[in-house]
């Protein structure tokens, strides 16, 4: 009996070299491994588990996701390079969901090559979107999600503030829009802000560098005639 089972494998064996050597295959097929026992021949199936679903951000989980990560951070500031100079923002450790959330889209890469893509003169540069398929990208990746206001922590919009915009699609409670953000620029500050939006940091060195973006020719839609590029955001 075993020899008339090996001798039907061997046959087997040859039918199906042929077959995949002659036939294109159109299908990834599971591997199997044959196991030779007392009382039969048992086929397992090794094939590997189909991945899981990448992690992503949405409006269910964002906020358990950035309470635990920030409970490991050691970073407390953020260098932002662009091509017209770059700058170093502190990090305001008492609004905790709105510094991780800075924190980890710096360390994902997501405002690399991102723009500063509104410029008020003596008001304000807001950054951290841009009109190409990347960026559209990696906002898909990373996940759609909101965060909620944090604006009774004592910080004011003074001039060198980073402060996080709201959303302007369907949302009655000014959640702010975790992709982008902004720096006052007016003098001592823009103080009609508090209240409304969310102070996560300030500009610590490299002020300079921001009013001469603000200072920039822009659109009739504040864009800049020239595109400033963040080319890098570096948490540290």
């Amino acid at each position: 009996m075993r020899n008339y089972l090996a001798a039907l494998g061997a046959l087997a064996a040859l039918f199906g070299f042929h077959s995949c050597k002659d036939t294109p295959k159109m299908e990834a097929t599971p591997e199997v491994e044959v196991v030779e026992t007392l009382k039969d021949t048992v086929v397992v199936d090794s094939a590997e588990e189909p991945e899981e679903e990448p992690f992503r951000l949405n409006e269910d989980n964002a906020i358990d996701f950035f309470f635990n990560y920030a409970k490991d951070l050691k970073e407390t500031k953020v260098k932002i390079s662009t091509n017209h100079g770059d700058f170093t923002i502190q990090l305001y450790n008492n609004v905790p969901y709105h510094k991780a959330n800075f924190i980890y889209l710096a360390k994902a890469g997501y405002f690399d090559n991102t723009y500063f893509h509104r410029v008020v003169k003596n008001f304000i540069i807001q950054g951290g979107n841009a009109d190409n398929k990347e960026t559209s990208r990696k906002r898909r990746e990373i996940g759609r999600y909101l965060l909620p206001p944090d604006t009774r922590k004592g910080h004011k919009h003074h001039r060198g503030t980073v402060s996080m915009p709201s959303s302007e699609i369907n949302n009655p409670h000014m959640l702010a829009s975790p992709y982008e953000f902004f720096i006052v620029v007016t003098k001592p500050g823009s103080y009609h802000l508090d209240g409304e939006y969310t102070p996560f940091g300030k500009v610590i060195s490299g002020m300079d560098v921001v009013d001469k973006i603000n200072n920039l020719p822009v659109d009739d839609g504040d864009w800049p005639k020239q595109n400033v590029v963040i080319t890098k955001a570096e948490a540290f």
